[in-house]
């Protein structure tokens, strides 16, 4: 079982609000390169969309759940039949999103106990929450060429040193997806 976290992130660290969906002053950067730069199986997930479980934080979920389940593409069946698992203390509802369901305590424990890969995507607080407890065994990044200068960023300031190495980069359109893992 892995833990692979998924984010698009621009050049200076910056992960909020890619799609613009927030408001924020600067959203929507990633969107900024054309729908196909952030359109399909991007992240190279395949089968781990298949075998594995989704993490994801009440806002991304929220926001997905709008976005997903009126799409019938191959990638976007993907998205809709895995299992969904949602960490929150306020969301009780999860039908808008099929097989979704929110976490019945405490995130760590509920990840440690899983058997199958687990992707977090976007999820800020819940990958900064794993980060803590030193569970992320890989980071699949989508770069693009975009600096911002303010916003929320994947590995803040003054957290603890990672020390990862490049398992695979290719160019994705105008980006760079990059696979970092846990160093050896």
């Amino acid at each position: 079982m892995s833990i692979i976290v998924i984010e698009f992130v621009t050049l200076d660290g910056i992960v909020s609000d890619p799609d613009g969906s927030a408001g924020t002053p600067t959203g929507g950067w990633a969107f900024r390169h054309g729908p196909e730069a952030v359109a399909g199986d991007k992240f190279n997930l395949g089968s781990v969309l298949d075998d594995g479980v989704m993490v994801l934080g009440r806002s991304t979920w929220q926001l997905f759940s709008r976005l997903w389940p009126g799409r019938d593409d191959p990638f976007s069946a993907r998205m809709n039949a895995v299992p969904k698992r949602v960490a929150s203390r306020t969301l009780t509802d999860t039908s808008a999103w099929a097989n979704s369901e929110v976490i019945d305590g405490d995130l760590r424990d509920a990840v440690k106990a899983e058997r199958r890969d687990v992707v977090v995507a976007g999820s800020l607080s819940v990958v900064h929450a794993l980060m803590a407890e030193d569970l992320v065994d890989e980071y699949r990044l989508l770069t693009f060429p975009t600096v911002l200068g303010t916003g929320d960023r994947l590995f803040p300031e003054g957290g603890a040193p990672i020390h990862l190495e490049c398992l695979e980069a290719q160019q994705a359109g105008p980006a760079i997806l990059a696979r970092y893992g846990r160093a050896a």
